[in-house]
């Protein structure tokens, strides 16, 4: 190989790992800013029908260059061989419907929810994990998203500060490849091992679905996993979608009583709120050791062999 093509493979190598070294799993609205428009960066729209936005929000505003997924219908999660909704795709799949978006691996992906409620940013929390499971680290979320970057409102104009594209932004395929990590994939025998032994089970839906007053359409059984706590998803923002501090929910874990740090999984109903108590754990609190269980109660109430603790039916 000649001397100046080894050079310039090094060169784009090397770029790639400076991208990923300074993705944190959080930027602010300033960072956004000040990034945009530069190589490598790619701003990914997930406003959906989960926030009550949708395409049209998107194209009447976004930010520069950012392009749009819709999350529900793009292929980022759907029904397992077992018939559990809304799970994670096979690798082909997501390096088809990640390339097709025109991201590579050596872009650093800046998710932009809507902000508005914390459904809205377990969306951000969802493709986050998904991009780590298929090992690419260079990926954050853009804290309090578009709530937050339109926020700032000219006084004169009432136009947001920040700088907004109209209209609707294609790039072109690329390739993507997926290390796919196998170690962050729970299947329900690793669960039920897990709980048997005395696992630490982090319940993420709200307190009435936990208690068993609700549940799930899909779910065929009401209640949760037998000795779990419960930390609803919502505790986990404020101002509807801007992810609360560490030591915010370091207190919130302790009125929750999960500790914060050692095994844990993180569930819900299929994986969507559980990615948010996953995030919160394993990328705020640094608890490397926290895992989220994909088919969560939708999968786990299906096999009548396994134990639902339900509050309104002891009663």
């Amino acid at each position: 190989m000649k001397p100046i093509i080894t050079a310039l493979i090094a060169l784009v190598a090397l770029s790639g790992a400076a991208v990923a070294q300074v993705a944190t799993p959080l930027v602010s609205v300033d960072w956004a800013v000040a990034n945009i428009g530069k190589p490598g960066i790619v701003f990914l729209d997930v406003r959906g029908t989960l926030a009550g936005a949708s395409e049209e929000d998107y194209k009447r505003g976004h930010i520069p260059g950012a392009i749009w997924t819709n999350y529900l219908k793009d292929g980022w999660r759907n029904q397992d061989g077992n018939g559990t909704i809304a799970q994670l795709p096979n690798v082909a799949v997501l390096e088809t419907l990640i390339g097709d978006l025109g991201i590579a691996n050596e872009d650093h992906v800046v998710i932009v929810p809507a902000g508005g409620a914390a459904i809205d940013v377990g969306t951000a929390t969802r493709v986050y994990w998904t991009f780590k499971v298929l090992g690419h680290d260079a990926v954050s979320i853009l804290n309090g998203g578009m709530k937050a970057y339109t926020a700032e409102i000219d006084a004169d104009t009432k136009a947001p500060l920040n700088p907004i594209e109209q209209g609707e932004v294609k790039r072109d395929p690329e390739i993507f490849s997926a290390e796919l990590r196998q170690d962050m994939l729970l299947t329900k025998t690793d669960v039920t091992t897990a709980w048997s032994a005395g696992g630490v089970m982090i319940d993420n839906r709200p307190y009435a679905q936990f208690l068993g007053i609700t549940k799930h359409g899909k779910a065929k059984r009401s209640g949760t996993i037998p000795g779990a706590h419960n930390l609803p998803e919502d505790w986990l923002t404020e101002n509807g979608g801007v992810l609360k501090d560490k030591a915010g929910i370091e207190k919130l874990y302790k009125i929750a009583g999960v500790p914060t740090s050692g095994k844990q999984i993180n569930f819900c109903n299929t994986g969507h709120w559980a990615s948010l108590g996953w995030f919160a754990s394993h990328e705020i609190l640094g608890n490397k050791d926290a895992k989220l269980y994909d088919g969560s109660m939708v999968e786990w109430t299906a096999d009548p062999a396994l134990s639902v603790q339900s509050a309104i039916a002891q009663q």
